[in-house]
C-alpha cells in the first residue's frame, strides 16, 4: 500500500504470499518481510521536482514490471519488493530496484532522490496522478492533498490473520517514536529548513486517521472503528487508514509506516531488520500471554512529535520511564529487547553492522543540513540526496 493508500489494487506490492507467514519457530521458519520505497523525481539542472512520474514508470517497466508504480502526485514513484525471509536477499532487490529506477529516470533526463519531503519544489499544489480515486481524494480532503508531496518507507511483515496483526500492533506502538527518529530524513520543505528532523511525520499528523495507532482491544474493536470512519467520511476506504502501523486490507501483513523515505538502501535494510525482530519479539510475548505496554495515547503522540523534531541526534521520550533519554541510548535498549529475535532470524551481525554504520555517519537529516552549510546552497542538498539514493544515481547507461 502506498503512503496515502491511493494506489488501486492492480498496483499493490507483490506481498500476497506474506499471508502464509506464521510466528518463527522450528516448524514454520522466519517471518517474511517486504518493502515499499517512495522517491521524488528531480531535474538535475534546476534541482526542482519534475512532474514526469508516468514517463519514468513506463521507462522502468521493462526492468521492474509490477514492482514499480505511480503515487498520489506526478512528482513521485514507488518501488515494491517481493516478500523475503533473508535480509541479504531483500537488500539485493532493494539495491537493484533503486539502480533500475535511477537508470529509467536518467533516460528521461531526471534523477531520483529518497527523502521524506522535497527540498525544492515549484509553487502551488502538486499535479496529481490521473485517476478517479485521486480526483475523489482531492475533492474530499482538499488542501491536505495540496501539501502531500511526502515520501515514506513502508515495511510489511507477514502475519497469519487480523487478530494477530492487531496484537502485534499493540506491542509495537511504544517503539514508533524510535523508528521515526532513526529514519528521520526530511528537514527541508519546499525551500526552507523546518527545524525538524522529520517534517514528513508532522505533515501526516493533519490527516483524520493518522499517527500512532490506538490500542486495539479486539478485532471487533478495530472493525467498529473502521466502520465509524467510513460512515462519517473520515476515510474514503480502508486504504485511507494512515496510522503508523496498520493491518493490510488486501494481504495478510502488518504494515509499519512510521519511517521517512530512507537516504540509503542500507538504511531500509536496517529498518526492516529492526521491524521484523520487533514483530517476532511481540509474537513471542503474545504466545506467552504477556500483555502489551499501554502508554497514554497523549504521551505516545508527544513522543512521536519529539522524535520528529530531534531525530536520531536528539533526546526522545522514553515511554517506559516517561523521561527524556538520548535516542542512541533507546536504540541500545531496543537492540537488547529484540536480541533473541535477531539471532533466530540470522540478522544479528547485519543489523548491528548497519546500525553502527548509521550511528557513526550520523543523522540523515543532519547530513542534509551539512550539505547545505558548505555553501549555503539548497541545490547542494539535492545533489547530496541524488548521490546517497543510489551510488550510481547520475548514470543513464544500462549495465553491461
Amino acid at each position: 500500500m502506498t503512503s496515502r493508500g491511493h494506489t488501486s489494487s492492480t498496483t499493490q506490492p507483490s506481498t500476497a504470499s506474506q499471508g502464509r507467514s506464521r510466528p518463527i519457530s522450528q516448524e514454520t521458519g522466519p517471518l517474511t518481510v517486504g518493502v515499499e520505497e517512495e522517491f521524488l523525481l528531480v531535474d538535475p539542472v534546476s534541482r526542482e521536482l519534475s512532474a514526469a512520474a508516468e514517463k519514468v514508470v513506463a521507462e522502468a517497466l521493462p526492468d521492474l514490471g509490477d514492482h514499480v508504480g505511480p503515487e498520489l502526485t506526478r512528482y513521485q514513484v514507488e518501488t515494491r519488493t517481493d516478500p523475503h525471509t533473508h535480509l541479504a536477499d531483500l537488500a539485493d532487490q532493494i539495491g537493484s530496484a533503486r539502480e533500475a529506477l535511477a537508470r529509467a529516470a536518467a533516460r528521461q533526463g531526471l534523477r531520483i532522490v529518497s527523502t521524506g519531503t522535497p527540498v525544492l519544489a515549484p509553487p502551488g499544489p502538486p499535479p496529481l496522478t490521473d485517476g478517479a480515486r485521486y480526483t475523489r481524494s482531492a475533492a474530499m480532503f482538499r488542501g491536505l492533498d495540496d501539501e502531500q508531496v511526502a515520501c515514506a518507507c513502508h515495511i510489511h511483515v507477514g502475519v497469519p490473520d487480523l487478530a494477530t496483526a492487531l496484537e502485534v500492533s499493540n506491542h509495537l506502538r511504544p517503539w514508533v517514536p524510535l523508528l521515526i527518529a532513526v529514519a528521520a530524513n526530511s528537514p527541508y520543505w519546499a525551500g526552507r529548513d523546518t527545524g525538524y528532523a522529520s517534517w514528513r511525520t508532522t505533515t501526516w499528523g493533519r490527516w483524520p486517521v493518522s499517527g500512532p495507532p490506538p490500542y486495539f482491544e479486539s478485532a471487533n474493536h478495530f472493525e467498529d472503528l473502521v466502520s465509524g470512519f467510513l460512515t462519517t467520511g473520515a476515510v474514503m476506504d480502508r486504504g485511507g487508514l494512515y496510522w503508523d502501523i496498520r493491518p493490510s486490507h488486501h494481504v495478510s501483513t502488518l504494515e509499519i509506516r512510521a519511517a521517512d523515505a530512507t537516504a540509503t538502501a542500507d538504511d531500509t535494510v536496517l529498518l526492516t531488520g529492526l521491524v521484523r525482530a520487533l514483530a517476532a519479539t511481540a509474537l513471542t510475548a503474545i504466545h506467552g500471554g504477556e500483555p502489551a505496554p499501554r502508554p497514554h495515547p497523549e504521551m505516545l503522540r508527544a513522543a512521536c512529535w519529539r522524535a520528529a523534531r530531534d531525530g536520531l541526534a536528539g533526546n526522545g521520550i522514553d515511554l517506559f520511564t516517561g523521561r527524556l533519554t538520548p535516542t542512541v541510548t533507546q536504540m541500545g535498549q531496543l537492540l537488547t529487547h529484540i536480541r533473541m529475535a535477531l539471532h533466530q532470524h540470522g540478522d544479528t551481525e547485519l543489523v548491528h553492522t548497519l546500525w553502527s554504520r548509521l550511528r557513526t555517519h550520523g543523522s540523515r537529516s543532519d547530513a542534509q543540513r551539512t550539505a547545505h552549510r558548505r555553501r549555503g546552497s539548497l541545490t547542494d542538498v539535492v545533489d547530496h540526496l541524488i548521490s546517497t539514493t543510489t551510488p550510481n544515481g547520475h548514470t543513464d547507461r544500462r549495465p553491461d
